[in-house]
């Protein structure tokens, strides 16, 4: 019996990472699936009512009515929203891990704001209206509010604390600037009341082209980046016994969450909350292994971003609400209880 025994006994560790595996690739391909459907019904419906002939002869027609409302709009406006949203969750997960604070994503530590600042500034000062304009200046505030949140958060020793509070007084200062600003310039008030909060709504063929290459580098870099944030998370004595190089590692995370915020910024305006909620829930079934949350991330914030875009776009028709205040009305709540249970579980 005892002899029985000791081959079940040894077979259990083994068998439950393979186990573990498995349920989470299954997960994975699940989680397309469902991308997948709020894709389609992102190309489906909208502000204007057509039927599913209608949707499908505008998707094949290369013009006419429908094709313009099909593909020009609606199909240029997914593609997008799926780029975006895989980069603001990627960015929010790294964000995370580097900070070791399940409760950072860009918005919280000043990158968005940054990228808003920026992007406003050249708009009413520069006279820039082209988005090759917006990227080049959304990336610059970007890169500089994070690099600002870094050392006023205390560059090497920095601590989730000391980041979160560096990056909302940053945050408060520059939406006050953006605010006065709006506020002051009729003008350009026009042009950034949009953007500002956040709209997929002028999304083009030539807004994708110009966005890709600056997000496929993020992305890249961001996953090649899970292992050496793995190390990290297990603290800094730990990494560098295990062979990670910590200021490398943090200079190329900001880097990734910098170049994709930025560009997810410039094409979208800043849209909150999503990199936040997204790795934050996926953090909870996956554990906190970066080689499965991060992939996590990138499927399930684009269905979170086209999901509150369709929603947008029914709920006020023949008008539409801005998918930026739809994630905000989300998110609010969600970051409420996420917060309320974090601190009842550390009671």
């Amino acid at each position: 019996m005892l002899v029985d025994s000791v081959p079940e006994q040894r077979a259990e560790p083994v068998a439950a990472p393979s186990a573990r595996r498995a349920v989470r690739a299954v997960g994975l391909l699940a989680s397309l699936g469902v991308l997948a459907v709020v894709a389609l019904a992102s190309i489906a419906v909208g502000a204007k009512e057509l039927s599913v002939a209608q949707v499908w002869h505008g998707l094949f027609a290369s013009s006419g009515t429908y094709g313009d409302v099909v593909v020009d709009e609606r199909l240029a406006r997914t593609l997008l929203g799926l780029l975006a949203g895989a980069a603001l969750g990627l960015a929010g997960a790294v964000l995370q891990a580097l900070t070791r604070n399940p409760l950072a994503d860009p918005g919280l530590l000043g990158i968005n704001a940054g990228a808003s600042a920026a992007v406003v500034t050249a708009i009413t000062f520069f006279g820039v209206t082209s988005l090759s304009g917006y990227v080049w200046f959304a990336f610059l505030g970007a890169a500089a509010v994070g690099a600002l949140v870094w050392f006023l958060g205390g560059s090497r020793g920095a601590t989730p604390v000391r980041l979160a509070l560096a990056g909302t007084a940053i945050s408060a200062a520059l939406y006050g600037y953006l605010q006065a600003v709006m506020i002051t310039n009729g003008a350009a008030l026009a042009k950034m009341r949009f953007w500002t909060v956040g709209s997929l709504s002028s999304a083009t063929d030539t807004t994708i082209e110009q966005v890709l290459p600056f997000l496929v580098a993020g992305t890249v870099l961001a996953l090649a980046l899970a292992r050496p944030l793995n190390a990290m998370e297990m603290g800094d004595d730990t990494a560098r016994a295990l062979g990670a190089h910590l200021n490398r590692t943090r200079a190329l995370s900001m880097l990734a969450a910098t170049v994709l915020c930025g560009a997810a910024t410039a094409a979208c305006g800043p849209i909150v909350f999503v990199g936040l909620m997204v790795p934050h829930v996926v953090r909870s079934f996956t554990g906190p292994d970066l080689r499965w949350i991060l992939p996590y991330a990138a499927v399930l914030s684009p269905v979170l971003l086209l999901g509150s875009d369709v929603i947008g776009r029914v709920v006020a028709r023949p008008s539409e609400v801005q998918v930026g205040i739809i994630t905000a009305i989300i998110g609010g709540p969600v970051f409420i209880f996420l917060v309320r249970r974090r601190r009842t579980a550390q009671l």
